[in-house]
C-alpha cells in the first residue's frame, strides 16, 4: 500500500485536468463538476488513511526508514541526479493527512457555497491544482521537486485570490499575495543553491546525512534564507502584509488558504529541515523570536477591526507565529501538532464566517449582525465550538497543541521566560477578539437593516455537515496528543518521533542567555509538589479566561464603553485600528519608491539612451538616404557624366 503514495497527488491533478479542459470545452453541469472535484480528494483522503495505517503497523524505528517511492529520474547532468519521488514517512503522512482531509470538506462546501457562481468550473479546476501543489510540496523527497510544489501553491493563491478578477480589489490582492511571495521565494532559492553548492545534491536524505559536514556559518546563512522562504509563505513579520488582503477572493479559498494549504508550508519546511536547524542556535533564536513577536503582533491588529474575515486572517498569522515558535524552540512535533489543530478550528472558522454571509446576504462588517444565534443554530455552534478551541480552552484541540507550545517555549534548551509570557499573552488577546467576533455577530440586537433580516437563513446540508464534522475534529483532534502532566500519552509525538523526535537539542544560543529557563523540561517541582508545567497551563487557561470575561464585559454587558475606550485612547485606537499603518510604510518606502525608480529609468535610459540610439541610427540612414537620392536625378545627360567620370578614375587607377 505505501508504493502507491503517488496516487496521493495524482487525484487532485486528475481533477483539475477533468475539470480545467473538459469541464470548460463540453460545459458540463456543475453537479458533474462538483462532483468530479470532491471525489478527487475524497480518493486522495482515503489513500492519505490507507498509507498512515500502513505505517502505523510498522515498528517505530522502520517508520523513518521506508524507501522513497522514485517514480522517474527527472534532471540528470554529469555527476548530479534529481528524481521525481515521494517521501513517505510519519511526517509527510500527518501532512498529506491534514491537507487532503480538510481540503476535501472544504470542497464540499464549496459545492453548496459557489452554486450560482458563473466561474464554477474554474474555480473547482484551481481548487484542484491547489491541493495537487499542496500534496506535492509536502511529499516530495527533495528540495527541486517541494520548490516546485512551494511556487505551485504560490500561483494557486494567486488564481484564487484574485478569482473575481473583474473586480479591482481582489484583482490587486492576487498581485500583492504573489510579489510578496516572490521576496520569501528568493530566500528560499537562494537557500536551494547554498545546499547543493556545499553538498552537491538536493535529496532529502542526501543532504541530511552529509549535513554534518557543514560548519556552523554555513548552516546559519543556509537555514536563515531558507526560513526566509518559510516568513513569506507563512505569513511572517516583515512578509505578513499579503494575508490579510488575500480575503478578497471566495471564503472556501481563504478557509483552504488558512487552513490546510499555503501558509503551513513554512512550517512543514522548517520541520523538514530540522536537522539544518538544530545545527544552527542563532537561526532557532531568530525563528522562535520573530514566531513569538508575530503572534504578538497580529494578535493585537484582530483587536479591533470589524470585518469577520479580516479578523479570522489575524488570527491566522498569530497562531502561525505559535508554530513558529514551537519549531524556533525545537519542539517540532508540537509545532506541527498546533498546525493540525488549526487546520480543524480556522478553517471551521471561516466556514462558519461564509455561512454567516451566506445569511446576511454577503455582509461582512459584524457591526451589521447580530442576534441572529437563533436563526442559524448549526453555524452558531459550530463556530462556537471552533472559538472554545482557538482560545484554547480545555477539553478542546487548541488547548492541547497550545500549551504544548508554550510549555516548551518555557522549558526547552532553546526556550526562554520571555517567550513564554509573549505566548502567554498572546493567548489573551486571542480569546479576547475571537470571543468578540462570536459575541458581536451572534448575540446582542440585530443591527442588520429590515432586508436583510428578512432573508436570514441557515445554510444548506452541503454546508453545514462539514462545519458539524470540523466541529467534532475541533474538539477531539487534540486527545492524540494529551500530556503526560494530564496522566495521557501524546500519541502525536511518539509517531513522529522516528522522524522529528531524534533532533539533537543543538546549545542554548547568547540570545536567550539573558535570563535562563528557570525550570528543566520534564516538569520540575516548585515547593510542596507543585509541578510547574501544571502552573504554566494553569495560568495560561487562565489568561484565556480573563479574555473572554472582558470580551463579555465590553460587548455584551457594556457595549456603550469600548466606543468610550477608543475616544479616550484616540492615538493608540486609531494605529492599532490602521494595523499600524504598514501598508502605507510599504506603500511610500518600496511601492513608491520603485515606481520612481522605474519612471527614471524609463525616462533617463530606455527614452534617452535606449529609444535616442535606435533613433539616431534611424535618422544617419535617413540622412544618407536623402544624399543618395540626390544622384538620382532623372536626366540622361547626368548619368553620362557619372559614367564619364568613373570611367576616368579606373583609368587613372590602372595607369598608375
Amino acid at each position: 500500500m505505501i508504493d502507491l503514495v503517488w496516487l496521493i497527488p495524482l487525484f487532485p491533478a486528475v481533477g483539475f485536468l477533468f475539470n480545467g479542459l473538459i469541464g470548460k470545452w463540453l460545459d458540463l453541469d456543475k453537479r458533474v463538476v462538483g462532483s468530479v472535484a470532491c471525489t478527487a480528494l475524497g480518493l486522495s483522503f482515503l489513500f492519505s488513511i490507507l498509507i498512515f495505517f500502513s505505517l502505523l503497523k510498522l515498528p517505530p524505528e522502520a517508520r523513518a526508514a521506508v524507501p522513497d517511492k522514485v517514480l522517474f529520474d527527472w534532471i540528470v547532468s554529469g555527476d548530479f541526479k534529481t528524481v521525481i519521488g515521494y517521501k513517505v514517512d510519519p511526517l509527510s503522512i500527518v501532512m498529506a493527512l491534514v491537507v487532503s482531509g480538510v481540503s476535501f470538506f472544504i470542497h464540499v462546501y464549496s459545492v453548496g457555497y459557489m452554486h450560482d457562481d458563473p466561474g464554477f468550473t474554474r474555480y473547482f479546476a484551481y481548487l484542484n491544482l491547489f491541493v495537487f501543489m499542496m500534496l506535492t510540496l509536502v511529499l516530495a523527497n527533495n528540495f527541486l521537486l517541494m520548490f516546485v510544489g512551494w511556487e505551485g501553491v504560490g500561483l494557486c493563491s494567486y488564481l484564487l485570490i484574485g478569482f473575481w478578477f473583474e473586480r479591482d480589489a481582489p484583482a490587486n490582492a492576487g498581485k500583492k499575495a504573489f510579489v510578496v511571495n516572490r521576496v520569501g521565494d528568493f530566500g528560499f532559492l537562494l537557500g536551494i543553491f547554498l545546499i547543493f553548492a556545499h553538498l552537491g545534491t538536493v535529496g532529502f536524505n542526501e543532504v541530511f546525512a552529509k549535513a554534518p559536514s557543514l560548519d556552523t556559518a554555513t548552516v546559519t546563512l543556509i537555514t536563515l534564507m531558507l526560513f526566509v522562504g518559510a516568513a513569506g509563505k507563512s505569513a511572517q513579520i516583515p512578509l505578513y502584509v499579503w494575508l490579510p488582503d488575500a480575503m478578497e477572493g471566495p471564503t472556501p479559498v481563504s478557509s483552504l488558504i488558512h487552513a490546510a494549504t499555503m501558509v503551513t508550508s513554512g512550517v512543514y519546511m522548517i520541520a523538514r529541515c530540522h536537522l539544518l536547524y538544530s545545527m544552527a542556535p542563532i537561526s532557532m533564536a531568530v525563528v522562535a523570536i520573530v514566531g513569538a513577536a508575530t503572534a504578538l503582533y497580529a494578535a493585537s491588529m484582530g483587536l479591533l477591526q470589524f470585518d469577520i474575515k479580516r479578523v479570522l486572517a489575524y488570527s491566522t498569522i498569530s497562531q502561525l507565529g505559535y508554530m513558529f515558535l514551537a519549531v524556533g524552540v525545537g519542539a517540532f512535533s508540537a509545532g506541527i501538532f498546533h498546525l493540525m489543530t488549526h487546520a480543524f478550528f480556522k478553517g471551521l472558522l471561516f466556514l462558519g464566517a461564509g455561512s454567516v454571509m451566506h445569511a446576511m446576504s454577503g455582509e461582512l462588517d459584524m457591526r451589521k449582525m447580530g442576534g441572529i444565534w437563533k436563526r442559524v443554530p448549526i453555524t452558531f455552534l459550530t463556530f462556537l465550538v471552533a472559538t472554545l478551541a482557538i482560545a484554547g480552552i480545555p477539553g478542546f484541540s487548541g488547548f492541547f497543541s497550545k500549551d504544548e507550545i508554550l510549555w516548551q517555549a518555557f522549558s526547552s534548551n532553546h526556550g526562554h521566560l520571555y517567550l513564554w509570557v509573549v505566548g502567554a499573552v498572546a493567548a489573551g488577546m486571542t480569546a479576547f477578539y475571537m470571543f468578540r467576533l462570536l459575541f458581536v455577530t451572534f448575540l446582542g440586537p440585530c443591527r442588520a437593516s429590515e432586508e436583510v433580516k428578512k432573508h436570514i437563513h441557515e445554510s444548506p446540508p452541503i454546508m453545514t455537515i462539514p462545519l458539524m464534522v470540523l466541529a467534532l475534529l475541533s474538539v477531539i483532534g487534540g486527545y492524540v496528543g494529551i500530556p503526560h502532566i494530564l496522566g495521557g500519552r501524546n500519541f502525536f509525538h511518539e509517531f513522529l518521533a522516528p522522524v522529528l523526535g531524534g533532533a539533537p537539542q543543538g546549545t542554548e544560543h547568547a540570545a536567550f542567555s539573558l535570563v535562563r529557563p528557570v525550570f528543566a523540561s520534564g516538569g520540575a517541582a516548585v515547593g510542596e509538589g507543585v509541578n510547574m508545567e501544571l502552573l504554566l497551563m494553569g495560568v495560561s487557561v487562565a489568561v484565556a479566561i480573563i479574555g473572554i470575561c472582558i470580551a463579555f464585559y465590553l460587548y455584551i454587558w457594556k457595549t456603550e464603553v469600548p466606543k468610550r475606550l477608543g475616544e479616550r485612547f484616540k492615538t493608540i485606537y486609531t494605529i492599532v485600528f490602521n494595523k499600524y499603518y504598514v501598508d502605507e510604510i510599504y506603500e511610500v518606502c518600496f511601492v513608491n519608491s520603485t515606481k520612481k525608480l522605474g519612471t527614471f529609468l524609463w525616462r533617463r535610459f530606455d527614452d534617452g539612451v535606449v529609444d535616442r540610439s535606435v533613433n539616431l541610427v534611424a535618422e544617419l540612414m535617413a540622412w544618407l538616404g536623402s544624399v543618395l537620392r540626390r544622384i538620382q536625378t532623372g536626366y540622361v545627360q547626368s548619368y553620362a557624366l557619372g559614367i564619364i567620370l568613373g570611367a576616368v578614375i579606373i583609368i587613372i587607377f590602372l595607369i598608375r
